[in-house]
């Protein structure tokens, strides 16, 4: 596993010393487990209440490119304090497939906040998902007039005035020659070299590759078809090659199309940065191995096992099983109605406390308007001077500044309400346990950590007092009733 490490100190009053500190505890976290580093991003001087942090910022941008893991912090309060935009930029990462993981905290403070960061994810997802609805609703209208959508223009047509496509009559012909190279026997890779040969460039103003003389083969527009989402239009836009042409095209590179190689599955190990040994602490990680009868088995080790760095007992246990139990147990807790209601008063108490401007606001507007009505029944007393007008204005102006801050505070970080916290608990409830998506969701929102021991398993849930005691003796006699083996532990699977 590859890894980043975020260090930052956000005054003066700290020193160098405490970056040094910092990469230093996070390194030495890293080697126990097994994790490399491949880069430090340093802010120095930096409050984490803003997310205006160059080296932070390069670091996320940085995770597009899918080089690294994780992203490891001395404490979760060095990546961010406004849970805002930890929410914000944990859904960046997590698009990506970095988690953040804090090297002194192994059962975070405050880990309530993750749900609260589910929660508020949920929300903007509400909003995008009406946004987009609003948004493919005008382009539907455009698509039934086969008009153009948006995007990168398909080379070989321009567009005119009114978005409609056209044949370009300068590209066109080298398209319906690429096609007819190729259905008389050319490869890929001889077309791009003609087109490149020909000084032949596409929309982007680049050479031709592989890839893009792949895509260009299989273009359905080429013969005259349009499509947007599950609008089809055939003959929608004019044709640059004969759909007899277009076919045998696609008959041919189904015949040479090479079976796909077979990849690993990407972040199979749901229980990855949550599972500890209950004897050393050390993280329990995913490995896998090939039977002599080809069956590959997966499970979970122990790095100080694997590593061979202490003497630690713990025997590997089989991945089916153990993320079983821990998603089990965690559609448990939420089928209980008093947890969910705990949890949501819980989540409406941290909101409170996140936003500390909003509360301060709005108490200072109560206190404008009280001086505003003291002053507007003094005047209707009669009492009525310079000074009580010039108050008045200023009053008045005070509570216009006032309006707009507790309107913009709104804005930036919308108060979620309990009915729909309530509401999208209760959404978790109808999750599909067999689909990994689902059990994904389900650890990465609830499950804080989980310390495995040979003879019982504890599970730390995201909310105050949200542990559980799972005993492996009741789960063997449970597995007993059914005459099913065993998977409390099991040895790795034999080499080849």
């Amino acid at each position: 596993m590859k890894a980043v490490i975020y260090a930052r100190y956000s005054s003066d009053n700290q020193r160098e010393e405490s970056i040094e500190g910092q990469i230093r505890e996070c390194t030495a976290f890293a080697e126990k487990n097994g994790i490399t580093i491949l880069r430090h991003y340093i802010d120095r001087a930096f409050s984490a209440k803003t997310d205006n942090r160059p080296e932070f910022q390069n670091m996320i941008k940085d995770s597009n490119k899918r080089l690294f893991d994780m992203v490891i912090v001395w404490k979760l309060d060095r990546f961010a304090r406004n849970r805002y935009d930890s929410a914000r930029y944990k859904t960046v990462l997590k698009k990506n497939g970095v988690k953040v993981v804090s090297a002194t905290e192994i059962i975070s403070e405050g880990a309530e906040g993750i749900i609260l960061e589910s929660v508020l994810e949920g929300y903007a997802e509400y909003y995008s998902a009406d946004l987009s609805e609003k948004v493919i609703r005008g382009m539907t209208e455009n698509a039934l007039k086969c008009k153009f959508n948006g995007g990168t223009i398909t080379y070989g047509y321009r567009i005119d005035n009114e978005q409609h496509f056209q044949i370009d009559p300068l590209a066109a012909p080298f398209i319906l020659e690429a096609f007819q190279r190729y259905a008389e026997g050319a490869t890929m890779k001889e077309v791009r070299d003609w087109l490149n040969e020909q000084h032949v460039k596409n929309h982007s103003d680049l050479k031709w590759t592989y890839n893009s003389i792949q895509y260009l083969l299989h273009n359905r527009r080429y013969m005259g078809e349009y499509k947007y989402r599950n609008i089809v239009v055939p003959g929608g836009i004019p044709a640059i090659v004969p759909k007899e042409l277009f076919d045998r095209v696609q008959d041919r590179i189904a015949e040479t199309k090479k079976a796909p190689a077979r990849h690993k599955a990407e972040d199979d190990y749901l229980l990855t940065t949550k599972l500890f040994c209950g004897y050393c602490g050390a993280y329990l990680c995913g490995e896998s191995g090939t039977s002599h009868t080809g069956v590959v088995h997966h499970y979970y080790k122990c790095v100080s096992v694997k590593k061979k760095r202490k003497i630690c007992h713990k025997k590997p246990v089989k991945k089916e099983w153990i993320e079983d139990l821990v998603v089990n147990a965690t559609m448990k807790m939420l089928n209980d109605d008093a947890t969910i209601e705990a949890i949501v008063s819980m989540l409406m108490d941290l909101q409170d406390r996140e936003n500390i401007n909003l509360p301060m606001y709005e108490q200072q507007l109560r206190e404008t308007d009280t001086s505003i009505n003291n002053l507007l029944n003094a005047i209707q007393q009669g009492i009525l001077t310079k000074s009580t007008k010039k108050r008045l204005e200023e009053l008045e102006s005070a509570k216009d500044e006032l309006e707009g801050r507790i309107a913009g505070e709104k804005l930036a970080k919308p108060k979620i309400s309990a009915e729909f916290m309530t509401f999208w608990l209760h959404r978790f409830r109808k999750l599909d346990t067999q689909k990994k998506s689902h059990r994904k969701m389900l650890i990465d929102t609830f499950v804080n950590a989980i310390f495995l021991y040979d003879d019982k398993m504890v599970i730390t849930f995201n909310y105050k007092d949200g542990t559980t005691t799972i005993t492996f003796a009741e789960v063997q006699a449970a597995l007993a009733t059914q005459k099913t083996g065993s998977d409390l532990d099991c040895l790795t699977a034999p080499k080849n």
